[in-house]
């Protein structure tokens, strides 16, 4: 296998992971991967993100308690409005997604390391004679690098998910790790080695969300 073809195997493969071994992670494994993270582009180089690295257990604990207190709010909140699954191969994979969630959320305070995505609250919009001109927001030059982020935690063996459940309690969030309130905290990344297996997810084919020219144009 080239390298090439190495690397589209890694895009096609890499998934949620949310189910973690005790085994620690190496500082600076998650150094390298953050290396990785800041060479995604962004719009004009700006680069407007922060990363807080968690590893003290204390911390972890509490970031772990707000998330679990958040996800018991969410989780039913959603269940109660999810349309009923197609068929029972449907309804049996959204079980395991949801298991798979609350495990995580269960779990999410001993993970071995929990990196935080920052984002200061920055307005793209500019204006000129004609008026403002929105080019489309800041988080477009930030979760970029969380996915370089995920795709280095792939290559060093390390599993990972973008969770945003947190953020119906970010206020807390923030508190615990001092990021100033300036800041949003866009994502929060557990990194561990994951208990489950690489391979192609269940994902609708590219074929049925891709439009040719103008919109509703298929090629089957």
């Amino acid at each position: 296998m080239t390298l090439d073809e190495q690397l589209y195997n890694a895009l096609m493969t890499t998934r949620a992971m949310r189910r973690f071994t005790d085994e620690p992670v190496d500082d600076a494994v998650i150094e390298a991967c953050l290396r990785a993270a800041v060479q995604a582009p962004s719009g004009g180089n700006i680069q407007p993100y922060q990363f807080v690295v968690v590893t003290e257990p204390a911390l972890k604990a509490r970031l772990g308690a707000i998330y679990l207190r958040a996800w018991q709010r969410y989780a039913p909140a959603v269940a109660a409005v999810t349309p009923p699954a197609r068929d029972d191969a449907a309804q049996a994979g959204h079980d395991r997604s949801v298991k798979a969630s609350d495990d995580l959320a269960r779990a999410m305070g001993a993970v071995p390391a929990l990196v935080l995505v920052l984002m200061p609250k920055i307005d793209m919009v500019v204006t000129d004679h004609a008026g403002p001109m929105d080019v489309g927001p800041t988080y477009a030059s930030v979760y970029p690098a969380v996915q370089n982020f995920i795709l280095a935690c792939r290559a060093h063996g390390l599993g990972t998910v973008l969770t945003t459940v947190y953020r119906i309690y970010e206020d807390e969030v923030r508190e615990v790790c001092m990021v100033p309130d300036r800041y949003e905290v866009v994502a929060m990344l557990p990194v561990g080695h994951p208990k489950g297996h690489w391979g192609i997810a269940p994902r609708r084919p590219a074929t049925a969300l891709t439009n040719w020219n103008r919109f509703g144009e298929r090629r089957r």
